[in-house]
């Protein structure tokens, strides 16, 4: 495996301690394969926030990439009280993955001209606007 050039990650995390974010992704992918010249991911990662003291920013998510080279880097942290959970979608762009899970009114629009199923969550009605971004972003939904 350390001589993998190319490696796509599609992955859904549920923790109790953190998001993935760049430095996990260097620490535990990058630094082992020294021969990586094209790495594309899409990574949800799915917090439970009981007693959790700090909870990470888009900001300080988007900051973990700076060092990375190569695709665009898209982040969304979100956090849901009532649920006592936050989300953090890591991915890269453009976007080549069929599926795009767990939107929710954040949403910040974009193409994604490969996803054709998506699913939606959110504490909080969707309300017109929302679909109008949902049928401008994803084209060829089924």
């Amino acid at each position: 495996m350390l001589n993998l050039e190319e490696l796509t990650l599609y992955i859904d995390v549920s923790s109790f301690k953190i998001f993935i974010d760049g430095n996990n992704l260097k620490e535990n992918i990058i630094n082992h394969l020294s021969r990586l010249n094209k790495f594309l991911f899409n990574i949800l990662s799915i917090m439970h926030l009981h007693m959790k003291p700090y909870l990470p920013t888009n900001e300080e998510i988007e900051n973990t990439f700076s060092n990375f080279t190569g695709n665009k880097i898209i982040s969304s942290v979100e956090y849901f009280p009532i649920r006592q959970s936050g989300q953090c979608r890591i991915y890269t762009y453009p976007f080549t993955i069929n599926n795009y899970a767990r939107i929710s009114n954040n949403f910040s629009g974009g193409l994604f001209k490969y996803v054709h199923e998506i699913s939606l969550f959110d504490e909080h009605h969707f309300e017109h606007e929302f679909f109008i971004r949902i049928a401008q972003s994803f084209p060829f939904l089924k």
